[in-house]
């Protein structure tokens, strides 16, 4: 199950999303949902219109059932596959 302290580790896609901060000011309040996720993109469905976001460049807040994450995109910069796979490998270690 998804929280606050596994996120990264597990899959994006799906997720409600909102962009808290942004190198480019146009893109701070987008919301919607992850349709897609590549290494260093978002790609946001909202109301209108798909909005690919460079991870890199923003701060999200992710909408769980319970609660609200917020995430540097350079902590999820990586290939999803890549990512999900060595944070499980890491949690096994412990």
């Amino acid at each position: 199950m998804r929280n606050k302290n596994n996120l990264i580790a597990h899959e994006l896609i799906g997720l409600d999303v909102e962009v808290v901060n942004c190198s480019d000011p146009y893109q701070i309040g987008i919301k919607g949902k992850v349709i897609y996720e590549t290494k260093n993109l978002l790609l946001i469905k909202t109301k209108n219109k798909i909005i690919k976001l460079i991870k890199k460049n923003c701060v999200f807040k992710f909408h769980l059932q319970n609660e609200e994450v917020i995430v540097e995109g350079e902590s999820i910069a990586y290939d999803p596959i890549k990512r999900t796979e060595k944070n499980i490998r890491r949690v096994k270690k412990w």
